[in-house]
């Protein structure tokens, strides 16, 4: 009979270890919550109701390129502790990061646009009224929450609410499933390319590998470094490396994998239940809702509002801080979501501009769904010039040092490039044959 002492050791080793596995936890997991927003659900939901599940390997393929493309951006930040777009001008001609940073801006304030109108409607779901009034609130709210608090601290909070999430996984142990099928479209037995699904699978990989994202979680590594004493530019303190390697590569993969599980069992849920009845095309956010009706029933629309909100609140500060930090980058204001409203105006003028530019999405004749997935296919599409230009500071000498990417890193990141620069290309070419 073993004594009491060592099963005690072994225990508190344990929780020592899980406690220590958490703390490795941040940038990564954050960024990968927010890039299940509600431009995402909504894609993931139209992908699975118009296609079933035959675009499934998209996630499957999404995953390595995604987590290495996000961990070529943490890189870039925790070496140089500077941001992507200081990186990108002090590498590339003004010229060309002036146009890149325009482009993410108008993207991101298109996708902080359809986030809120798509709040609005979550919201109006179950209240029964008030869409515009209730998408002014939230956009009000986030702005509050974006001057006043500091990101991560109420980060935290939101997450909470996104995992109302995992309800689409709770659904597909509630459905019967074909999982011959489902095996089928995970490695792409059944991908027909037609120019509707060309044009889904570039909303994918925009919605799941999107450029707001890169400039985010490298911003986000450069504040660990400001506000972490121990921690320094490794360009600086080369001897950090191998405790920050460890931790990016835990924290990032961590962090995509669940995002990306998340996002397949939103097809899986969504082809089972919409697509089988017949819907396949979703116009509506009463629509998407009804994916969870076999786990809700009469609480669907709640469950849905509950993670179209939670993730919306989550992501917007993450879309147009993302923003912000880009052009204060470029621009060489100060930067920072930590710093108060007076301590950094134009960063923080600039996260005013794209909320209240957004806000014009909710009085166009567009639906939220439809703007949320088209803003998907809009970051397909200019998530392109974004990670070649990504990838050349990170291969730069000048730059990055002796910690400049490996092959394997650098190959996964480049091929990331050359897959979306295809679907890129495709869509157009199957559109205008």
């Amino acid at each position: 009979m073993a004594s009491p002492a060592p099963t005690r050791r072994k225990k508190l080793k344990a929780r020592v270890h899980s406690v220590a596995l958490l703390s490795q936890l941040g940038p990564g997991l954050i960024t990968g919550a927010a890039d299940d927003d509600p431009s995402g659900i909504a894609t993931y939901s139209q992908a699975g109701a118009q296609a079933g599940f035959g675009l499934l390997w998209t996630m499957v393929l999404t995953f390595p390129l995604m987590a290495a493309i996000q961990m070529v951006s943490a890189l870039i930040g925790r070496v140089t502790g500077h941001g992507l777009a200081r990186n990108m001008r002090e590498v590339l001609p003004s010229s060309v990061v002036t146009t890149l940073v325009a482009l993410l801006f108008a993207a991101n304030t298109i996708n902080v646009g359809a986030d809120l109108a798509a709040m609005g409607e979550a919201a109006k779901l179950v209240a029964g009224f008030g869409e515009h009034e209730f998408t002014l609130f939230f956009a009000g709210l986030s702005l509050v929450l974006q001057l006043f608090i500091p990101y991560r601290r109420y980060a935290r909070i939101l997450m909470i609410l996104t995992l109302s999430l995992f309800a689409y996984v709770a659904v597909t142990f509630m459905i019967d499933l074909d999982w011959r099928a489902i095996g089928a479209g995970m490695i792409g037995l059944h991908a027909g390319l037609t120019e509707n699904a060309a044009t889904i699978i570039v909303a994918i990989l925009g919605t799941t590998i999107s450029p707001y994202l890169f400039f985010w979680q490298s911003a986000q590594e450069v504040e660990e470094v400001d506000h972490v004493a121990d921690e320094h530019p490794l360009v600086e303190a080369p001897r950090e490396a191998r405790e920050a390697y460890a931790r990016i590569r835990i924290d990032t993969i961590a962090g995509m994998f669940i995002s990306n599980a998340i996002a397949l069992a939103i097809m899986i849920s969504t082809a089972a239940t919409l697509n089988k009845a017949g819907i396949t095309q979703i116009d509506t956010a009463a629509d998407a809702a009804k994916a969870l009706e076999p786990l809700a029933g009469h609480f669907a629309f709640l469950l849905f509002a509950i993670g179209i909100i939670g993730t919306g609140l989550l992501a917007i500060p993450v879309l147009a801080g993302s923003a912000a930090y880009a052009v204060g980058e470029a621009r060489g204001w100060k930067t920072g979501l930590d710093n108060m409203p007076w301590q950094a105006r134009g960063f923080y003028g600039v996260i005013g501009a794209a909320v209240v530019l957004g806000l014009g999405i909710d009085y166009s004749p567009i639906d939220p769904i439809r703007a949320l997935f088209w803003s998907a296919v809009l970051n397909g599409v200019i998530a392109v010039p974004m990670m070649a230009a990504m990838m050349v500071v990170a291969s730069s000498k000048t730059k990055m040092g002796k910690f400049r990417v490996g092959p394997m890193l650098g190959g996964l990141g480049w091929l990331s490039t050359a897959i979306m620069a295809a679907a890129t290309a495709t869509m157009i070419y199957v559109s205008v044959k």
